[in-house]
């Protein structure tokens, strides 16, 4: 028999989320007051073709919150701002306690928000980067859910980098603890990333199987060749090697900015002069090419496109699929370009594309 503090679990890969139930005997009808069974079994439905991936996985993921002045034991279906926590154990850290930021719009009363997920680049920090990024873009958190999640040491899970995580469940246990609230659209997720932050979202997109995320931005890093090697989309598998084909979800939207004065990725592909790989330095897909790619897996029949549909100042836009999927190239622009994109244009990819004579 549960008592007042029932838990939830759920199998998420290496995780499972864990929320409080309120007090027994409550007979408002939400989900907090629904009984353990009913609430798993409806997580588990809405995430069917998750769902089945997750439940033949082995291991836990616990979620906490933390230090967003609320007491933990009195749960609320409604989100608030705050930090709160995933807890994973994986080959450098056992039971590690990873932050997540989360501020929701003060006008946010009985409505249900879109979620905007921001992922730093390499050396990064979300609270920097939570601080950065509103500052400029106050329409935007105005709108949105706004959340920004912390790689371990600074860096997340591609390829070389420092992090060996298993950054696609810390992401993906985000999006399915968040979803669960009332004022949340658990349909309606944007996942957004700089740099490494952005190979992280290439990666995402290419693996996750999560229906409610429907946008995703890379900003200044395309695909690299171990994600795409030429002919195929690559999942990472366990060790990075990349060695497995994957086939990304269709019905996605992706925006990405790039800067054709980049000196870490080159704007027309190849190798970095930076960048570690496991070979050298890692190389990379063009950015056109790469938005084209994109563009073909959802579903797009024509010519990668020789010139832009629009332009904008030193911005160029390449639109396929009526806005679903665009490149931004950003000229005379280098690895800085993300912040060469007005707000107002990020708000227009969001709010359903740009739409030209090009489609």
């Amino acid at each position: 028999m549960f008592n007042s503090r029932s838990f939830i679990l759920l199998v998420c890969g290496v995780a499972s989320v864990v929320a409080t139930n309120p007090a027994l005997g409550q007979t408002k009808a939400d989900n907090a007051s629904r009984p353990i069974s009913e609430d798993l079994r409806d997580i588990i439905n809405e995430q069917s073709e998750l769902g089945k991936e997750l439940q033949s996985q082995h291991g836990l993921l616990r979620e906490t919150q933390s230090d967003n002045r609320q007491d933990v034991r009195q749960p609320t279906t409604q989100l608030t701002s705050g930090e709160y926590s995933i807890t994973q154990s994986w080959s450098q850290e056992e039971n590690f306690r990873r932050p997540y930021h989360v501020s929701v719009p003060q006008n946010a009363a009985d409505k249900k928000l879109p979620v905007f997920i921001f992922m730093h680049g390499n050396g990064g920090n979300a609270k920097e980067a939570m601080r950065g990024f509103t500052r400029g873009r106050r329409k935007l958190a105005s709108e949105f859910i706004m959340v920004f999640a912390q790689g371990y040491r600074e860096s997340w899970n591609i390829v070389s980098e420092r992090s060996k995580a298993d950054d696609k469940r810390f992401i993906e246990a985000i999006v399915l603890k968040l979803a669960s609230y009332e004022n949340v659209d658990a349909n309606n997720f944007t996942i957004m990333g700089a740099s490494n932050g952005a190979a992280m979202v290439n990666q995402l997109m290419i693996e996750s199987r999560l229906p409610n995320i429907r946008n995703y931005i890379s900003g200044v890093s395309p695909l690299n060749v171990f994600q795409y090697d030429g002919e195929n989309f690559k999942a990472k598998g366990k060790d990075n090697n990349y060695s497995e084909v994957a086939t990304p979800m269709t019905g996605k939207r992706l925006l990405n900015i790039s800067g054709t004065e980049d000196k870490l990725v080159p704007y027309g592909g190849g190798p970095s002069k930076v960048i570690p790989a496991k070979d050298g330095k890692l190389a990379f897909v063009g950015a056109e090419r790469s938005t084209f790619l994109w563009a073909k897996q959802m579903g797009f029949a024509g010519d990668q496109f020789s010139r832009p549909t629009r332009t904008e100042g030193i911005v160029e836009s390449f639109s396929y699929l009526g806005g679903d999927v665009v490149h931004y190239k950003v000229n005379k622009v280098g690895h800085g370009a993300t912040h060469g994109i007005s707000e107002a244009m990020l708000l227009t990819f969001l709010q359903g594309g740009e739409k030209t004579d090009h489609q």
